[in-house]
């Protein structure tokens, strides 16, 4: 997970400096070939969407937009395309201020030959790790702990990369997953309440998902569900 990582973020890197190449000039010489930036280039355009999702907030947001729209029973709507792009946008949302972060620290030095490709790797890592560390809980961070054999820092701060990355996806499923149970819980009432009363006037040709769709749909625009929940994820993701 680390070498994946610093690789999709060194080949970013690199692109930004064949692209700013022309226009700088940098104090220190270039290090790395050009065939080598663009084999990094190409790796990083590989790895940032696997990276993006697993280690932003976009985790959290598409499991329990999946749970929603489950919850609701309106099958396909919104579209997959839909719930990603919105997941996406919510994504980029909370994360701005640590990429800004990233861009002041490394991406800006880097570019004005002030940092060599490998410290400007390591400044990335810090506000990113920073981010991840909100949202990780202790038990998952103990578990790739043992699981690395490695031993517990002083400060969760100085706790490695690999360590973090994947107790981060780990809480966030369990968050993710105990949001969409909550989410069910309304909706589930009204589908037994729309059953027993099919059931009980004896309509059984009555499927009492046609008569609990309409109720839940009407319930979600009521209390104007959409803003409710993004609402909701995008305050709690937020750094404050």
């Amino acid at each position: 997970m680390k070498f994946a990582v610093r690789a999709s973020i060194l080949g970013l890197l690199a692109a930004g400096l064949c692209a700013a190449a022309p226009h700088a000039a940098p104090a220190h010489p270039q290090t790395l070939s050009e065939p080598l930036r663009i084999a990094l280039t190409f790796t990083a355009l590989a790895l940032l969407p696997a990276i993006a999702m697993a280690l932003t907030p976009f985790l959290r947001i598409i499991t329990v937009l999946h749970f929603l729209r489950q919850a609701l029973g309106t099958q396909s709507t919104p579209s997959n395309q839909i719930l990603v792009g919105l997941a996406l946008f919510l994504s980029f949302v909370v994360m701005q201020p640590v990429v800004m972060d990233i861009y002041h620290s490394a991406w800006e030095p880097l570019n004005q030959g002030q940092l060599g490709a490998e410290e400007a790797i390591s400044r990335t890592e810090a506000p990113l790790k920073t981010f991840l560390l909100r949202f990780a809980r202790e038990r998952d961070l103990q578990l790739f702990l043992e699981i690395t054999n490695k031993p517990a820092p002083a400060s969760p701060a100085q706790l490695d990369f690999s360590v973090v990355a994947p107790a981060y996806i780990l809480s966030e499923l369990k968050t993710g997953f105990q949001i969409g149970a909550m989410l069910y819980l309304p909706f589930l009432v009204i589908d037994l309440v729309a059953a027993s009363i099919t059931l009980s006037v004896g309509m059984v040709q009555l499927p009492p998902v046609m008569l609990s769709a309409p109720l839940k749909l009407f319930l979600f625009v009521m209390v104007d569900g959409w803003n409710v929940i993004v609402g909701s994820l995008v305050k709690g993701l937020y750094p404050h």
